[in-house]
């Protein structure tokens, strides 16, 4: 089956700039979140893809090779990137071994995989910061044969093939070909002793523990680099790094949008009606909030500086409450009647149409629609 285009996965048009780009996954991420479709398949699937869409989008390269060469663009860069192994080590590869030249390509040992390690957080924690312990599996160097690949008081010799190089090159009329050598396979040496532990690779699979540490002010799709404590080098060379990347759960209360909160705040049509003061919460405490008489639902207030510092630093965002006028539910005969009688006031009054202007207006609308179309 054939991959949807990651544009279309976030809802984006080509040209999306990085911040609506964001905005756009965080949208798909929150809608098809595990924590909100429990046991939905479907929904994962759905998330799973949002996830490497974004993934690939968010950096600058992957993108630029999909944009140009689709999926197959990112699928040659493979797990490191472009910095690992991509288009530019592949063409410089060919290159190489038709001219017999390096082609710029890396001659010491390579590095280890980098490695991602997707992290769920709590609105709270990512708001203020926090440290986590996570554990990974890894691929780390063999302690008893200290990363050679030798059994211990055994020899690593050179090859003697292509004393050390790991390349071999062979004339062939006006061309000389440069090859991977086949007798030590591009490591330059020989193992005498394979290492019982390793086998001879001179790295183990294993998992360990970390410490993360989690600045104030995250979001969903933020990345965190630990270098050097991603895989072992399989020849001797640098570790790659860790990428924890930062999801950050749906909240019960709060919706956040960038360094702003929403919230939903419920009040009696009373309330609504006189006027009055609430406790609404804040991830500081609670606060008082004065609701104005004859306030409507959907009316939002804004409070200033109670939203979310930004990671990379500017203003603390706001929190924005949102009233919703609750319907009363379960009345007793005598509430009832109350109300009943209220409206009978509404209507004996001979200004029924103040006390509702909206209602008014509306009901004006539809008429004026319904003698348009009697024309």
């Amino acid at each position: 089956m054939s991959k949807r285009d990651y544009y279309e996965i976030l809802g984006v048009d080509r040209s999306v700039n990085d911040k609506d780009l964001k905005k756009a996954y965080r949208r798909v991420a929150m809608k098809y979140h595990p924590d909100r479709n429990p046991g939905d398949t479907d929904a994962e699937a759905h998330f799973k893809e949002a996830n490497e869409a974004y993934e690939v989008l968010s950096d600058s390269d992957k993108r630029a090779a999909y944009d140009r060469f689709g999926h197959e663009g990112v699928n040659a860069q493979g797990a490191g990137g472009f910095g690992g192994g991509g288009f530019g080590d592949a063409f410089s590869d060919i290159f190489g071994d038709i001219f017999g030249g390096s082609g710029g390509r890396h001659r010491g040992p390579k590095p280890g995989s980098d490695l991602q390690y997707n992290l769920e957080l709590e609105l709270e924690k990512a708001v203020k910061g926090c440290e986590q312990k996570i554990e990974i599996p890894t691929v780390v160097s063999c302690d008893p044969c200290n990363g050679t690949g030798a059994k211990p008081g055994s020899k690593v010799n050179t090859c003697s093939t292509c004393h050390g190089s790991g390349q071999v090159r062979m004339q062939q009329g006006f061309f000389a070909v440069q090859q991977t050598c086949p007798h030590c396979q591009g490591k330059g040496k020989t193992i005498e002793s394979p290492c019982n532990s390793c086998h001879g690779k001179g790295v183990v699979r294993d998992r360990k523990t970390l410490n993360v540490k989690i600045p104030s002010g995250v979001d969903t799709g933020d990345r965190i680099r630990l270098s050097g404590e991603g895989e072992a080098s399989l020849d001797g060379g640098p570790n790659g790094d860790l990428y924890v990347e930062i999801h950050v759960k749906p909240h019960d209360l709060f919706e956040r949008d960038g360094k702003h909160l929403y919230c939903d705040v419920p009040i009696s049509f009373v309330d609504a009606a006189l006027g009055g003061e609430l406790e609404v919460p804040t991830l500081d405490g609670k606060i008082v909030l004065k609701i104005p008489a004859e306030t409507q639902t959907g009316k939002m207030f804004r409070l200033r500086g109670k939203g979310i510092k930004p990671v990379r630093g500017g203003t603390v965002g706001d929190l924005l409450c949102r009233v919703v006028v609750e319907t009363p539910v379960n009345l007793t005969s005598k509430q009832k009647e109350l109300l009943e009688q209220l409206q009978e006031t509404f209507e004996t009054d001979g200004n029924s149409h103040k006390h509702s202007p909206k209602r008014k207006s509306w009901f004006d609308g539809v008429k004026s629609f319904f003698d348009g179309m009697t024309l």
